[in-house]
This record gives structure tokens, sequence and C-alpha cells, in this order.
């Protein structure tokens, strides 16, 4: 039996692309590539932040007018359906000559179409001089609503990377046990939560973790935070992410941040590490080795980067 294929479209800005190209690896054991990504695994959109599409591929066929046939001898019978041209990389098909190619997919399929509301989407692409026809479903990027959490700070890491933190520590197992340390106003917490892992965080400030707990119920998730220094859990966990504090509202020196990673190291055999310096040094003096890194720029600040470190116990 053939394998199923899945094509992914990717959407970033060039100062995420390090970012992403580590987040696919882990997801797909291979880094996407001008926005683009075919693989027989298959993933939910809404995990990435920077997934935008997933064809479910049905057909395919180096000539088009076969893949035609093929979808007419599907007999597909449907209402309330809608077909869409994806652009990938590379694919030259002029405007007009896509929507032709859209009137061909939806005259072989028997139904009414539905343009605004459909109940299912099919899509059709050409990558590589191969034709692909198949469902498609979108990333509703339904995790923004996080950007009105009741509680935030300038300083505060976002979306994107939150969510991408949670894929290099989880590797898309959800029965991972993760820890937010430094977990600040939860916003690490919010993305593991909303994507349906176990999480729970800790801080040295009571301040943010009762904002972190008001952040967590006012999405209806439900996880720990504990009001504690990071020597003081004594829970086990399958991986920690640690966002180290760098500005001058909660600024960690060498000393700080050596006690936060070693400690860290003590409850887990994993860390996913932020930092804003380089960290190397310290994490090899908690007995661990980096296995992966990466930096990600702010936008708005082409001079300002933090480094993503992924370590495992040595």
């Amino acid at each position: 039996m053939q394998a199923s294929k899945y094509i992914y479209t990717y959407i970033y800005d060039n100062h995420e692309s390090d970012l992403c190209k580590l987040e696919s690896k882990y997801l797909f054991n291979q880094e996407e590539k001008n926005k683009l990504l075919i693989s027989d695994i298959k993933i939910e959109p809404t995990c990435s932040a920077f997934i935008r599409k997933r064809i479910d591929v049905q057909l395919q066929s180096e000539d088009y007018l076969e893949l035609i046939e093929k979808i007419k001898n599907e007999k597909i019978s449907v209402d309330d359906f809608k077909v869409e041209y994806v652009v990938l990389n590379g694919d030259k098909t002029k405007y007009k000559d896509r929507l032709d190619k859209l009137r061909d997919v939806g005259y072989n399929i028997n139904g009414m179409p539905e343009y605004y509301k459909p109940k299912i989407t099919y899509a059709i692409c050409c990558h590589q001089g191969t034709w692909y026809f198949g469902t498609l479903l979108k990333n509703d990027f339904a995790w923004e609503k996080h950007n009105k959490k009741p509680f935030s700070y300038s300083n505060s890491i976002n979306i994107n990377i939150a969510k991408a933190l949670v894929i290099l520590a989880a590797k898309t197992n959800k029965e991972t046990k993760l820890l937010d340390a430094c977990c600040g106003v939860g916003t690490i917490m919010l993305e593991a939560c909303f994507a349906g892992y176990n999480i729970e965080g800790n801080d040295i400030n009571w301040k943010v973790c009762r904002q972190a707990r008001q952040n967590l119920a006012h999405f209806n998730y439900e996880s720990t935070v504990y009001r504690s220094d990071i020597k003081d859990i004594e829970n086990r966990y399958d991986a920690a992410i640690i966002d180290l504090p760098y500005n001058l509202f909660s600024y960690a020196d060498e000393n700080t941040i050596s006690h936060i990673i070693e400690s860290s190291a003590k409850v887990t055999d994993r860390l996913v590490i932020v930092s804003t310096t380089d960290i190397s040094e310290i994490v090899n003096n908690a007995g661990m080795s980096i296995t992966d890194h990466c930096s990600v720029r702010k936008k708005e600040k082409a001079n300002f980067a933090r480094r993503i470190w992924v370590c495992e116990k040595n």
C-alpha cells in the first residue's frame, strides 16, 4: 500500500527562517525549503505558527489530463465543496490557466459548489512536474487569541517562538510532561495547553505567577504554576523550557543563569533554552550537550536576537 503523502506550505518572515527550519526538523525529520515541505507524516497545521496549509494528497500524476481523468474516475459526490489552486514554489502556471484547471476539477465533482462557507475544500497544485489533487486544510490561527491575554510584558517572547519551543521540547509527543521554568506570565504555557500538551510552570516572582494563573484561567486552561525557586521543584519532567531573564526589569547575572540551568538539569534530561548570550559553557557545566541551536531576531529590532538551544543530558 502506498504511504499517504502530505504537502505543507509555510508562511514566515525572513527573521524567523532559521527557527522555522529547526521546528520542521523536529516535526518531519527534514527542513522545509522555499516555504514548502512534502512528507508522509501527518501534522495538524495549528500546532505550528509557520504551517499555513496542508494538502492531503489523494491523486497524483505527471500528466495533467491523466490527473483529471483520475478525479473523474473517483466519482466524487459531495455538496458545498470548493476547489482551490495552491501555487507552490517553482510553479509558473499563469492565473488564467489556473482558473481553467479549477473548472476542470470542479466539473468532475458531482455536487453543488459553495465558495464562501464550504464544508470541504479540495486543492490542485503542481510541484516539479507532478500534479497533485487532494483535500485542503488551512491553519485557522485560532491560537492568535492568546495575544489578547489579560497580562503581558513587552519583553515576553512572541507566540511564534513559544509554539516552536513547545515542539522542540516535546517532539510532537503529547504524552511528554513539560516544565516551563521561569514561566513569567505563561506565554509558553498557553501555547502548550492550546496544543494539548501536559505542562507545568514555575517562577520565583509571586506577581507573575499570579498573572500566569489568570492568563491560563482566562482561556479555560488547567495547569499548575508553582511560585518557587527552580531548585525547589521536586517533580521530574521529560523536558523543560527556559526563557532566561535578560532585561533591566528581570535581570539575571551569570551566577543566576547558571543556577537556573543547573537546577533545571536536575529535574529533566532535556532542556530547550532561550537566551540573548552564549550559554554553551554553562550548559556543559550542567552536564548537558547542545544538540541543536538557532537564532531568531525581532522584526522591528534587527540588531536584537534571541538564541535557542536544544540540550540533552550527557
